[in-house]
């Protein structure tokens, strides 16, 4: 169990959220009738880790010399499933599939099978943090470090190879943050590792290792450069004064389990990912006039080309430290312009 946030650490978090959810639920108590669990997104996850590792046994009997093909199908198929299974793994460690926080663990282990890479138990230990300390600098792994940053700048190159890279980049933020972390080396990580170690082997002796090359490209891409990608940026980089979470209400939304609904997330995270556009439809009031985007594609080619955009627009949302102030100075021209927000 996490320790509770002490007051020090509170007053570096944004607490928008908390706030937001008091009001909204003192104006809307009915939606607390949303609150609970989905078990549809157990039924989800089999279909399509079944799915998943059925398409890797089909690339993997074409032989390695079609490696390319691999690649293509990762990009353009793959990518959008390993990409949903990341927001089952996101659900399941909220304990929003079944009411057993074991039968959670075990959805949440499955659906890493795809990613032929165990990350499931390892994401349950640092998400849990990123709500409590939202973009607390010592504590959200969400937060760029200040090196990436200014290694990163805004010249179009580097934010493209930081995307490619950015599973790399969040996993060496890891050393950066502060406090200890429940569950890194627990049972349950051992279990996952174990279970996408067997899956891997089972894969690469029956099929060749063309199958593992499809799940590792999926499982690259749906984190990385892709338009799936523009999904970090959209979350909690600044777009608007005053607004420190962006949602994304676009068609993709249906076929990723609705990730883009990312305030209402974060002001009701015992709400199932199926639920949210219901939460968004009972309290328009509080979430129609916040500034969100529509297409992930448009947000991922600005994010890439425009010189405005850096890893300083997602640090701008942080409350100031001291020891930081310097480096926010000297930073200041990298400020991302309103103007840029995604127009309704």
């Amino acid at each position: 169990m996490n320790r509770p946030m002490d007051i020090s650490e509170a007053t570096l978090a944004d607490r928008s959220h908390i706030e937001r959810r008091r009001e909204i639920l003192k104006a809307h108590p009915e939606i607390r009738t949303l609150i609970g669990r989905d078990r549809t997104t157990a039924w989800i996850t089999i279909c399509v880790v079944a799915g998943q590792l059925c398409l890797a046994a089909v690339f993997g009997g074409l032989g390695l010399h079609c490696w390319w093909l691999a690649l293509i199908a990762a990009y353009c198929v793959g990518a959008f499933a390993n990409h949903a299974m990341f927001v089952v793994i996101h659900d399941a460690i909220h304990n929003l599939v079944f009411e057993d926080g074991r039968l959670n663990k075990l959805t949440a282990i499955l659906a890493d099978l795809p990613n032929a890479f165990p990350t499931s138990m390892g994401f349950r230990a640092y998400h849990i943090k990123h709500h409590s300390h939202l973009s607390s600098y010592d504590y959200d792994a969400d937060v760029p470090s200040d090196w990436e940053a200014r290694l990163v700048g805004n010249r179009w190159y580097m934010k493209a190879g930081w995307l490619f890279f950015f599973a790399a980049f969040q996993w060496l933020r890891i050393s950066r943050l502060k406090g200890t972390v429940p569950g890194i080396f627990s049972r349950w990580s051992m279990i996952n590792i174990g279970a996408v170690i067997v899956c891997d082997l089972i894969l690469l002796f029956l099929f060749g290792p063309n199958a593992l090359l499809y799940l590792l490209a999926s499982f690259w891409f749906s984190v990385g450069l892709h338009p799936l990608g523009a999904r970090w940026i959209q979350e909690h980089y600044a777009l608007a004064p005053g607004q420190g979470t962006f949602d994304y209400y676009g068609p993709l939304n249906r076929i990723q389990l609705n990730i883009g609904y990312h305030n209402e997330h974060h002001d009701f995270p015992d709400i199932p990912w199926s639920r949210l556009p219901e939460l968004k439809a009972m309290a328009p009031e509080y979430y129609d006039g916040l500034h969100a985007h529509y297409s992930w594609t448009r947000l991922f080619f600005a994010f890439i080309f425009d010189p405005r955009y850096s890893l300083h627009t997602r640090t701008e949302n942080m409350p100031e430290r001291p020891e930081r102030q310097d480096v926010m100075a000297e930073n200041s021209h990298a400020t991302f312009k309103p103007a840029l927000a995604a127009q309704r």
